[in-house]
């Protein structure tokens, strides 16, 4: 289809674009997603329901206070205005965020998106050397950074201006702002302008940047949110994933706000500190991991999770025998589901009763999905094979060659491996490339084995997922050492700990065992299929 009149007086995310011919086949048959060509996803959510509903509608909740529509819109039209007035922020310029779950990071995502620009969302935990990687693809003008995470950005941003928040300094984001009138005109962005670039680990070390369109946004509220969670306006929502996740970023804004309801933002909390949370303020819409489900059940919090009237898993399969405990504990049935950054939220799920434990659900409205062999041809029912999906939304890497495997003949391949019953649901085998999903967080092992090899005694590492009943999955390196290097308990808590220093600490080898060599192609590539056969020595 042919792209309208940008908005964007920076071009740089539509110059990028992978060719159209590379793109997956778009899917627009619901009538709900019958977009206008002129659309901003900010106006359509924020502004629009201030407008209908009033401002005085609870819209963000913290443990201590309340930000009604009313407020929220004040406050990022007050950012709006320092990005464009202070920093020159045009349409289509990049602005970095990076920032925990709280009401000033979601007053800056949407201030960007008011301003035409275009969100780059990080990830809070990420280090330095990670954070150049993403700045160095997606060209950023600004960032913005809470100022407890702002050390990592301001050593990787160079020259890039870093506002901080929380400082209480003259040039911190909240005194700027507080100067500021708090309205601002929103740009006519287009409704296929670039709104969002989310980086997502790539199986080589080097992260993609997946770009999303202003209707994009609204398009996963419209399909998951609305025929799978269906969310009413006096709902509050709450949930663990990072905003800077796109399974946070809708989960807890961009559905809530698409009907007018709340959410609770958690900054960080334990299994039981969420769950009392959940009784505390009255939860009633919970996304989070299968390992929180089953950890609040350990610690006895039935009655926390029997209080909610929808609970959503994602970010990682959902073992049936946490759903069956769940189910028998508190009466719920939790709702499990499949996403993917490229395609932005869940495309495969079930709620009541249509569940059938064990199985990921069925395509969501507005979305297809089939199994196909390797060759992209499609295979019957009840045989194993690769995932393939199409609908409103889809992969499009920022100038990227990875973007002729993911998409093929107009289908998103996904990386996972599932079977297709008659009955149309699908049910999960494993993942089919070298990504690691562990406690909802992929991790790319090449990007493991890289950070490991740095260390100077190691000659090579290769990198796995083990599974792991609280994590799913755990990343398991196996290493070979330079000779005379002792195999010991030391060494194994030694890389432990240089992976957590180089890089975000959730991808740190909970074990590593050693090994005299790893086992190669006669070319010399890695065969990571035989690494569960070939590591012997210490582990953790």
């Amino acid at each position: 289809m042919a792209l309208t009149a940008t908005a964007h007086v920076d071009t740089y995310c539509r110059d990028n674009l992978p060719p159209e011919s590379q793109w997956p086949e778009f899917l627009f048959e619901l009538p709900d997603l019958q977009y206008p060509e002129r659309l901003n996803c900010a106006t359509a959510l924020l502004d629009d329901t201030v407008a209908a509903l009033g401002p005085n509608r609870p819209c963000l909740r913290s443990q201590t206070s309340t930000w009604t529509y009313g407020d929220l819109l004040r406050h990022s039209n007050q950012i709006a205005r320092v990005l464009t007035e202070d920093f020159g922020v045009v349409p289509g310029n990049r602005v970095l965020l990076r920032g925990s779950n709280n009401m000033w990071m979601v007053a800056c995502w949407f201030a960007v998106v008011k301003a035409g620009a275009v969100v780059v969302t990080t990830m809070p935990l990420l280090r330095a050397p990670e954070l150049r990687k993403l700045i160095a693809i997606t060209t950023p003008t600004v960032a913005i950074a809470d100022s407890a995470l702002a050390e990592e950005l301001l050593e990787a941003a160079g020259t890039i201006p870093v506002i901080t928040c929380g400082t209480n300094e003259s040039t911190d984001l909240h005194t700027r702002a507080s100067s500021k009138p708090d309205t601002f005109e929103n740009v006519d962005t287009a409704a296929d302008d670039v709104v969002l670039l989310a980086p997502t680990s790539g199986t080589t070390g080097v992260p993609k940047a997946t770009m999303h369109f202003h209707r994009d946004v609204l398009a996963n509220a419209d399909t998951f949110s609305k025929y799978i969670v269906k969310p009413t306006a006096d709902d509050i929502f709450t949930g663990t994933p990072p905003l800077a996740f796109t399974f946070g970023l809708g989960g807890l804004v961009i559905f809530p706000m698409r009907v007018g309801a709340s959410t609770l933002l958690i900054e960080r909390a334990t299994p039981s500190e969420l769950a009392d949370a959940l009784l505390e303020h009255h939860i009633s819409v919970l996304f989070t991991a299968p390992t929180a489900y089953r950890a609040m059940l350990r610690a006895g919090k039935d009655q926390a999770l029997r209080s909610v009237r929808r609970l959503v898993s994602a970010g990682e399969h959902l073992p049936e025998s946490v759903w069956r405990d769940v189910k028998e504990r508190t009466g719920k049935s939790i709702i499990d589901g499949i996403g993917g950054t490229e395609m932005l939220h869940v495309f495969i799920s079930a709620s009541d009763d249509d569940i059938r434990p064990g199985s990921t659900g069925r395509a969501v409205p507005g979305f297809r999905a089939e199994i196909h062999d390797i060759d992209g041809i499609p295979v019957p029912d009840g045989t194993a094979g690769l995932l393939a999906v199409k609908g409103p939304t889809g992969c499009r890497y920022l100038s990227d060659p990875r973007q002729t495997s993911y998409v093929r003949d107009g289908w998103n391949m996904t990386g996972d491996s599932y079977i297709r019953d008659s009955d149309g649901y699908f049910w999960y085998q494993a993942r089919s490339d070298d990504m690691i999903v562990s406690s909802g967080y992929n991790i790319a092992a090449p990007e493991v084995e890289w950070v490991i090899d740095q260390h100077p005694d190691v000659l090579e590492s290769g990198v796995i997922g083990l599974p792991d009943d609280e994590r799913g999955m755990v990343v398991h390196a196996i290493v070979v050492l330079a000779p005379g290097v002792p195999r010991d308990e030391a060494k194994v808590k030694e890389l432990q700990n240089f992976v957590k220093q180089t890089t975000a600490p959730y991808k740190y080898p909970r074990s590593i065992t050693f090994a005299d060599e790893l086992p190669k192609t006669p070319t010399g590539k890695l065969q990571r299929f035989r690494l569960h056969d070939c590591s012997t020595g210490a582990g953790s």
